[in-house]
């Protein structure tokens, strides 16, 4: 009795492509986003899902709803699933960050685990709210499928929760907008990572 979770980053947004901290920022998708999205949509089509749960911020929701249309499953909102909150660095590259607040990057840099983003939250907060919220889904779907979208710190929070590392290597995990990534849980033995960063569907796009 395996359950298999499809774990997604939603598609691209204009501050994605400028490389600026979105956090709880509602950010829509961009047009190129949106053809993410479909994109992605396509490539799980053929998959059974028994739900799909998102983020509350709209570039997740709009992602979830492409994914969950061929499905005729609704889309579970869920605040868990949001980004890290970012606080006062919300539309702020990391460039722009060292060079206007030194310091401050400084001080979160000793501890990029325990240490919150002034004003936001720190990626221990971020992992102590969004596994346990997986681990629930995962229990209330055996045996199954279903689909997780929500944002690259999240995502990365499942992944490091599964492969058994600590917060510290999460920067080794590349996670691409629109990208797909599953992991299989089976009771009494370690999850199982099938795949990550999986963007094949996105080459189609011209």
């Amino acid at each position: 009795m395996a359950t298999r979770v499809f774990l997604v980053r939603h598609g691209e947004t204009e501050w994605n492509a400028a490389r600026r901290y979105q956090g709880h920022h509602d950010v829509p998708l961009s047009p190129a986003g949106e053809r993410q999205a479909e994109r992605l949509a396509l490539r799980l089509a053929r998959e059974k899902f028994a739900a799909v749960y998102t983020s509350d911020l709209s570039r997740a929701v709009a992602t979830a709803r492409a994914i969950a249309r061929p499905h005729g499953v609704p889309v579970v909102q869920l605040r868990e699933l949001r980004e890290i909150d970012v606080g006062e660095w919300e539309g702020m590259s990391f460039d722009e960050l060292q060079r206007t607040r030194p310091a401050e990057v400084a001080r979160w840099l000793e501890d990029t685990v325990n240490n919150p983003i002034p004003g936001g939250e720190s990626y221990a907060s971020l992992r102590d709210r969004v596994v346990p919220k997986v681990m629930e889904l995962v229990r209330t779907h055996p045996d199954a499928s279903f689909c997780v979208v929500s944002h690259a710190g999240p995502v990365k929070m499942v992944l490091c929760d599964a492969l058994g590392i600590t917060l510290e290597f999460r920067h080794r995990i590349d996670l691409a907008n629109a990208s797909l990534c599953a992991v299989e849980y089976s009771p009494g033995r370690a999850p199982r990572v099938l795949f990550m960063n999986d963007t094949c569907h996105l080459h189609l796009l011209t």
